[in-house]
């Protein structure tokens, strides 16, 4: 295994003039830019009596000099902790207070909004803006980083270049990042993850999916998050690759803009935003009639839907090899279409305690329903006396798996079995071949009147495939199944839909769904939500919000 510190290394110097992290018609860090700043961070640190393992939080929206930040505390070997830039002021302060952080980097506009008296440890606040100092605990931390450049200049008199970065990398076994998986303000869970969780998963990525310095990327997930961080970051900066920010949650027109522009060779999201692809832009036109007929005659069928497949790829650029789908299971009905249109999707499963990935599988070799087979660096199991058959909770072990909880000792012994395997809390199944199907989650899954087991997203799948349904959740009321049903403004207002026929969707979706549904699991009722429903990070519902 070879450390990413040590790939992140040679890439710098071998890429030295080249983009490395770009605002979409903005700011641009060349190699040596990074690795400039990365140095005048160092030696701030070392001045502000920042130790090796110290912890430093970073809450902003991403950008260039975010990515900058990150790597300017990772390679000096203090503890990153990423907030979520969409976290609560309080929630802020909560969790800079709990991870113990004693440098923070933010943007001014939240800045304005953090009560300092909640954050006692911290002794700096750096803007992400534009690394400008904020707040210091006294005047030397100020005269250090007003003498910046000076004492830069000072460390390297005969001007800096490739040859003065060195990177520590003997530090595989220790805490890189911690990881918080919610802005709650009892008991919060930090996940720690050491540098070796993300060497492995690095080691995983690049024999899997390959990218090089020829190749951009748009970044759209939250680096707050360890998806975006392992895939949209650390991955591809490790590889020479140019990555592209576009600030806050792109909408659709920003977002197919920068990708006709840059041209990306991979696409990093979750099934939301394809499903929301798929319904807005696919499932339309393959619905009209006569094409809706054509599809089903053999040989032109499959014509059809490759010339719409290269439709897609062209809006998203038309360069990307692979469209990485991670966070949840891809609806089944767009996951066929897919397949049709000859898109290279990946499907993974994971999550944060696996830095993320758990399994993984290639176009060419996946199988439909599934989310793939076990990283090669890590075991899975399945908690049943018959895994290919019965349902059972999902069970890791592996070089990639966190260390446990921040200052939560309960939560961490609870997390892992007596044997060191990781509960992840999902169900699922796993045929002889180690395929992965995930049923739901155990926390979620249901139980009928007459003992069967429902996992309601199977039931939201079958919703959510219905005309004009944005997303939906099912819940458990009184020992019947209802369905919260977020309807689709967007194609409502396309198809000019009236009242009257609005008034009859609830009934049709009720109708529909419950044909393809086992008489255990159909609906009672179906009910219509005024507002999409909150989303965790990984842009899965909140549930416990809808009960």
């Amino acid at each position: 295994m070879i450390h990413y510190l040590t790939r992140l290394e040679e890439t710098i110097r071998q890429n030295w003039e080249s983009p490395a992290l770009c605002n979409f018609k903005g700011e641009e860090f060349k190699f040596k830019d990074m690795a400039e700043s990365i140095a005048k961070f160092h030696i701030f640190f070392e001045a502000a009596g920042i130790a090796k393992g110290d912890h430093i939080a970073i809450c902003a929206k991403n950008t260039a000099r975010w990515a900058v930040s990150f790597f300017s505390v990772n390679t000096y070997g203090a503890v990153v902790v990423p907030l979520l830039s969409d976290f609560l002021p309080e929630s802020v302060g909560n969790l800079v207070n709990h991870s113990e952080s004693r440098i923070l980097f933010t943007d001014k506009e939240i800045w304005e909004k953090l009560d300092m008296n909640a954050m006692p440890d911290v002794r700096a606040v750096v803007a992400v803006n534009d690394f400008s100092l904020l707040f210091c605990a006294d005047k030397d931390i100020r005269n250090a980083y007003e003498r910046l450049p000076e004492a830069f200049s000072t460390r390297y008199p005969l001007g800096f270049s490739g040859e003065n970065i060195k990177f520590e990398t003997g530090n595989d076994k220790e805490i890189a990042v911690i990881n918080y998986t919610s802005g709650t303000t009892s008991a919060p869970k930090g996940v720690m993850l050491r540098y070796e969780c993300f060497s492995a998963m690095i080691d995983f990525a690049i024999s899997n999916v390959h990218i090089d310095n020829r190749d951009k990327i748009v970044s759209m997930l939250p680096m707050g998050h360890i998806y975006g961080l392992a895939f949209e970051l650390i991955f591809p900066i490790c590889f020479g690759c140019t990555i592209y920010y576009l600030g806050k949650t792109p909408s659709p027109t920003l977002l197919l803009k920068a990708m006709k522009e840059v041209r990306p060779c991979m696409v990093v999201t979750v099934p939301l935003v394809m499903e929301k692809v798929y319904k807005n832009s696919i499932k339309p036109v393959i619905s009209k009639f006569p094409l809706n007929i054509l599809l089903h005659i053999p040989i032109l069928g499959k014509f059809l839907y490759r010339k719409i497949g290269r439709k897609i790829h062209e809006a998203f650029g038309g360069k990307a090899h692979h469209y990485i789908m991670g966070g949840a299971a891809l609806n089944p009905e767009v996951e066929k279409v897919f397949k049709k249109l000859g898109l290279p999707y990946l499907v993974g499963y994971g999550m944060t305690e696996a830095a993320p990935l758990l399994a993984f599988e290639q176009p060419d070799k996946y199988v439909p329903g599934s989310c793939g087979k076990a990283v090669s660096c890590c075991t899975l199991r399945i908690d049943s006396e018959d895994p290919q058959h019965i349902a059972g909770e999902i069970q890791a072990k592996g070089t990639n798996i966190c260390s446990g909880y921040f200052k939560n000792p309960e939560a961490t012994e609870n997390a892992f079995t007596e044997d060191g395997y990781l509960r992840t809390g999902d169900l699922g199944i796993m045929d002889k071949d180690g395929n992965i199907f995930i049923k739901g989650r155990s926390k979620n899954m249901l139980l009928s009147a007459n003992g069967q087991n429902i996992y309601p997203e199977e039931v939201e799948a079958v919703i959510n495939s219905q005309g004009y349904v944005l997303e939906s959740l099912v819940v458990d009321r009184n020992g019947k199944l209802v369905g919260l049903v977020c309807l689709d403004k967007d194609a409502i207002k396309r198809d000019g839909l009236d009242s009257e026929a609005v008034a009859d969707i609830p009934e049709k979706i009720f109708i529909n769904s419950n044909r393809s549904l086992p008489a255990y699991s159909r609906l009672s009722k179906v009910e219509i939500v005024t507002a999409p429903f909150e989303k965790t990070p990984k842009m899965s519902i909140k549930r416990f919000l809808y009960k």
